[in-house]
């Protein structure tokens, strides 16, 4: 094989690789006819996929037992990677950088700490009951055009109690609204693991 044809491989993997990644360090579309419903509930059952309203807007309402089937080969399909789930709400959005992203509390051994270019978050320290919990991965979106996926790895001291408060690095910030916003109210839903993983996106991985 010639020097241009691993040449011209090697850029098509670099590509790739490239291309994976973005899919979770920019942010995506729910797309152009998406809108957020407070009647979108939590899918559990395995008899509504995660794209609850496309399935309610088809069939129109939640799909019968007659569907289970193919409702279960779509939800296994599409968690196979992220994919935002449930009832989405409102949240409060800041971010964070510098000291403040040193020795998440998610860890106790101290071996891991995000950068600004990581897509973590810090949640409510106090109050916020039914937050999720440690490495779990979120969903939040500033118009459904601009959303972004994040895992859970630290506390926010500095958040209001009981507030629903989601701290942020800067790249995740970044990729939903202008750094000089600073604070600014967003949906947010939970999200299902990712087939594949990036530790200098999200961590090490939990080892349960």
């Amino acid at each position: 094989m010639g020097g241009s044809t691993f040449a011209s491989a090697g850029r098509a993997t670099i590509a790739r690789a490239v291309s994976e990644t973005s899919r979770y360090h920019k942010a995506h579309s729910l797309g152009d006819d998406y809108q957020f419903d407070p009647r979108d509930e939590f899918c559990e059952s395995l008899r509504c996929p995660p794209t609850c309203n496309q399935v309610q807007g088809e069939q129109g309402g939640r799909p019968d037992k007659e569907g289970v089937g193919g409702a279960l080969k779509g939800l296994v399909t599409a968690l196979k990677g992220l994919v935002g789930i449930g009832k989405p709400e409102r949240v409060t959005i800041t971010w964070y950088t510098g000291h403040d992203l040193k020795n998440p509390s998610c860890w106790s051994n101290g071996k891991w700490a995000p950068t600004d270019n990581s897509f973590v978050a810090a949640l409510t320290q106090h109050g916020w009951h039914d937050k999720p919990k440690c490495f779990k991965f979120v969903e939040l979106c500033n118009t459904p055009k601009r959303c972004v996926f994040v895992r859970v790895v630290d506390t926010c001291a500095g958040c209001t109690a009981n507030s629903k408060h989601v701290d942020l690095t800067k790249a995740a910030f970044g990729e939903l609204a202008s750094f000089d916003e600073g604070k600014l109210n967003v949906q947010f839903r939970h999200a299902t693991e990712p087939s594949e993983w990036h530790e200098d996106l999200w961590g090490p991985k939990f080892k349960k």
